[in-house]
């Protein structure tokens, strides 16, 4: 499966990657993680710090598949708002998963500061939520309520104190606080390189062609290597339901920008993070060199973004949407991506343990905000193993 298409904006700016070599041979361990992407990298960090014997494989180099086109928001809002989320999965769990977010974007600020990671390009950045149009209004109101009464750090700007702030032509916005952002290429090669000074072995260009439970075991086969583990973690994104054989989310393809250095930044909120009630949604952030990077556009197959000519034409698109949104700040791209991206029913991420299978655990970031439930289930993977209980457990769960 394509992943991407086209040269992200990270690949440019990072050195060349490191290699890891293949698996050769009979290895054993306590947890094998298929999938070096930024679930699996923070799910072999938890591992092994805590002296897991863990394996990663990774059927290309580690970070460069649908990590590599991450535009690298992280907002603990996922895409299905608090208060549509309650009327899905409960009041309960619905506040839990919004609380977790902001809990796992402090989690990936310590782990930044732990691999010393300055390149990561961490920085927190509140975030700007506009209704698309007037008759969103309402729905917007409904959400700015609903997260306030669950103590969200949350404003509801309307009339001339909107219009002085920001030029996007909205009738209402939510401002929210406890938001950050990334460089996720940069960010994963670190965790893999910090995790591997715990224990983690890592290896690149090896593809499970078959896996089995045998008994208390998992046996997993690539072209030159037998790996034996207590249990299995698929860790390998929109990818996963080629081994897994059953489907979790939606398939589907999207689109990115990042522009030149901008001269200007009239219009734009705090240079804050932006995105909208229209679904699929358009939405923005800042880079550190002072580039804005935008996406949306999304289209209804994973294999899309691969249609000659079709980022060409999304490129246009979002180019069109910026310069409606912020009509004096000169858009002019630098790089154009897309790739394949998954949604869930509920909005939520899949991580526990698969159904059917006793040693075999998944973590399925889908949705937009997929690092962050990278860290949730990097905690939750751990937790699920050393059999440690987890209140994460009941949210994320497959059988919820």
């Amino acid at each position: 499966m394509d992943l991407r298409t086209g040269t992200s904006f990270w690949q440019t700016l990072e050195p060349a990657a490191p290699s890891w070599p293949f698996a050769q041979g009979d290895l054993d361990c306590d947890v094998l993680i298929l999938g070096g992407g930024i679930s699996g990298a923070l799910i072999g960090l938890m591992l092994a710090r805590r002296g897991v014997s863990t394996i990663l494989v990774d059927k290309r180099q580690p970070a460069v598949g649908s990590t590599s086109a991450s535009t690298g928001l992280l907002q603990y809002e996922v895409d299905t708002p608090l208060s549509e989320l309650i009327g899905k999965v409960g009041r309960e769990r619905a506040v839990h998963a919004y609380r977790r977010g902001l809990l796992a974007i402090d989690e990936l600020e310590a782990i930044v500061q732990e691999v010393d990671g300055q390149c990561c390009q961490f920085t927190r950045q509140n975030s700007f939520y506009f209704a698309s149009d007037e008759s969103d209004v309402r729905e917007l109101e409904d959400e700015y309520e609903c997260r306030k009464s669950h103590g969200f750090a949350v404003q509801l700007l309307r009339g001339p104190i909107l219009h002085d702030l920001s030029s996007i032509p909205t009738p209402a916005a939510i401002h929210s606080t406890g938001n950050a952002q990334i460089n996720p290429l940069a960010f994963t090669r670190k965790v893999l390189a910090r995790a591997q000074h715990y224990g983690l072995r890592i290896f690149g260009d090896t593809e499970v062609i078959n896996i089995e439970e045998e008994g208390t075991q998992t046996i997993a086969r690539t072209a030159t290597a037998r790996i034996t583990a207590r249990a299995t973690v698929n860790a390998t994104g929109y990818e996963a339901h080629e081994m897994l054989r059953f489907k979790a989310g939606d398939l589907q393809s999207t689109y990115a920008l990042v522009s030149e250095p901008l001269a200007s930044r009239s219009g734009w909120p705090e240079g804050c993070l932006v995105w909208e009630t229209a679904r699929p949604y358009f939405y923005g952030r800042l880079t550190s060199d002072g580039r804005a990077m935008i996406g949306g556009e999304d289209t209804e197959l994973a294999e899309d973004h691969a249609e000659p000519g079709l980022l060409g034409r999304k490129t246009a698109k979002l180019q069109q949407h910026w310069h409606k949104l912020f009509p004096d700040i000169s858009f002019q791209t630098s790089h154009a991506w897309a790739g394949a991206f998954a949604e869930t029913k509920d909005g939520l991420a899949c991580i526990g343990q698969v159904p059917g299978k006793r040693r075999t655990f998944a973590a399925l970031g889908y949705g937009g905000n997929g690092i962050t439930f990278s860290a949730i289930a990097a905690r939750l993977i751990v937790s699920l193993y050393v059999g440690e209980e987890n209140p994460d457990a009941a949210v994320f769960g497959f059988e919820r």
